[in-house]
């Protein structure tokens, strides 16, 4: 296995930022804006900052597994940014190495406010004519618009190299072909 260490430093540096950014936008809600007190507040048409503990994963799913719940989440989340961890160190392609890293930045911070908090801090909230988006923070947009940048990658590279032509080296990662 080839470890291709600029990845590294791309996908850490990824991971940095979207931590901070993260991490600085909860710190300005909760305590600056403290939004916890005004729990709802119209910021334009569209779009609201609105006070939600979420106790549960992605979409509110596995809501009831209590207090339990924060420390399996956590863990199970740690293990998947070991796997990231490993996926850019492995990978000869700067694109990926930077969505695995917001992916890994946003997954620490949703695990260090679970820690912190016993949930994770979501506050922003977008809607338009009836419709209402679940409420999410700076790290569900990354790890989502990361996962949803992965799967464009692949459809084109898939696109550009059918099943047939393709090779697949040992230092390459699954996505990397």
């Amino acid at each position: 296995m080839r470890l291709h260490y600029r990845s590294l430093a791309l996908g850490l540096s990824s991971a940095s930022v979207t931590f901070l950014l993260d991490q600085l936008s909860k710190h300005w809600i909760l305590f600056d804006f403290r939004l916890p007190e005004k729990g709802s507040v119209a910021i334009c048409p569209g779009l609201n900052f609105t006070m939600v503990w979420n106790h549960a994963i992605t979409f509110g799913m596995f809501g009831g597994a209590g207090s339990a719940g924060r420390i399996i989440f956590s863990t199970v989340s740690l293990v998947i940014v070991a796997g990231l961890l490993a996926w850019m160190a492995r990978t000869p392609r700067p694109l990926i190495a930077l969505l695995a890293g917001a992916i890994t930045g946003g997954a620490v911070g949703n695990v260090l406010d679970r820690l912190r908090y016993g949930a994770v801090v979501d506050f922003i909230h977008a809607h338009a004519f009836g419709w209402s988006w679940y409420v999410f923070n700076v790290a569900d947009a990354a790890i989502v618009c990361s996962v949803i940048g992965l799967i464009l990658d692949s459809l084109y590279r898939e696109r550009q190299c059918p099943a047939g032509d393709r090779t697949r080296t040992v230092e390459q990662g699954p996505g990397d072909r």
